[in-house]
């Protein structure tokens, strides 16, 4: 019979527990090996003397990474299945648009005056990844017409013609979080990149409203290219779409909550009919509102060509 591991458990200073049996049983492991290349009855045979070779040329620091998971088996194996449920659900979620869509956004003064524009959508997941045109009418008939690409890594990049420009150009990055036509929209609002970044938590899940909620706490990391620092989202957790966002800027750490009211499901896809945005602090909010559209549209790479779309809504 072999000898048994003496445990001991002790806390570390951020809450967590250390299982040093664990530890102990690695590094006793670890030991055993280098002692059995060592020995002299496994040289005897040419295959273990080959084998010695090549563990003997191995560095001691990617030998006590093989042992990694005997040492930390919580870190290696016990995986949160409900992070995983909530970020897998949300990209797949993503990675299957295919609509168009139509309706109105109303920037909402703080003295309650209301400035409307016409709002009409598109988007389709590629295998590229996404893509999705939209195209803004003021009231004085100027419009503004957007292209966002992400890739499958949440990479976007952002075109645009602006009223008074015949051609689409690249929008530079530092006007990404510009008010999309005076509103509380950015352009990069239009996407929801941050389920693809990879700094994902969990926190303790919270009601909104009547709603049960998952909270997924998305946070941006050097290779991001965003203004947001972090985006924590109240997800409905029996349908798994968003019901509050709250996005906090970086450098300055300004919020900018969004709500999403009239929440549906057509065709086995979920979304919902008005999303409210509003920064918080200031007076006032806007509000964009779908009116009509088709959750299957059964888009294509023509669809999405930004001059010739302009040019035909002239």
């Amino acid at each position: 019979m072999g000898q048994s591991c003496d445990r001991t458990i002790t806390r570390r200073p951020d809450g967590r527990y250390t299982d040093f049996g664990w530890y102990t049983l690695a590094m006793t492991f670890l030991h055993c090996v280098v002692m059995l290349f060592r020995s002299r009855k496994f040289y005897r045979y040419p295959r273990a003397r080959q084998a010695n070779c090549a563990f003997t040329t191995m560095p001691a620091s990617i030998a006590l990474l093989l042992l990694l998971p005997l040492a930390h088996p919580s870190r290696a194996f016990a995986a949160n299945p409900d992070l995983q449920t909530v970020v897998t659900g949300s990209r797949q979620r993503i990675e299957t648009l295919d609509y168009r869509m139509s309706g109105r956004l109303t920037r909402v003064e703080g003295d309650g005056k209301r400035t409307t524009y016409k709002f009409v959508a598109k988007a389709h997941w590629f295998p590229d990844g996404l893509r999705l045109l939209s195209e803004i009418s003021g009231p004085a008939s100027t419009k503004t017409s957007i292209l966002l690409r992400m890739s499958g890594s949440g990479r976007v990049t952002i075109e645009a013609i602006l009223p008074g420009q015949k051609v689409s150009s690249v929008l530079p990055f530092e006007h990404w979080n510009d008010p999309l036509v005076g509103t509380d929209f950015s352009y990069e609002d239009l996407v929801e990149n941050q389920f693809f970044w990879k700094n994902q938590e969990l926190l303790p899940p919270q009601k909104y409203g009547a709603r049960d909620c998952f909270v997924l706490k998305s946070t941006s990391g050097a290779q991001d290219q965003t203004h947001y620092a972090s985006v924590t989202s109240w997800i409905d957790r029996s349908i798994l779409y968003p019901v509050h966002v709250v996005k906090t800027s970086r450098g300055t750490g300004q919020q900018k909550d969004f709500v999403y009211y009239g929440l549906r499901q057509v065709r086995g896809t979920w979304s919902a009919t008005q999303i409210e945005a509003k920064q918080q602090g200031k007076p006032g909010s806007s509000m964009l509102v779908i009116e009509g559209g088709s959750a299957k549209a059964n888009l294509g790479l023509k669809d999405f060509d930004l001059n010739r779309s302009s040019a035909q809504g002239k």
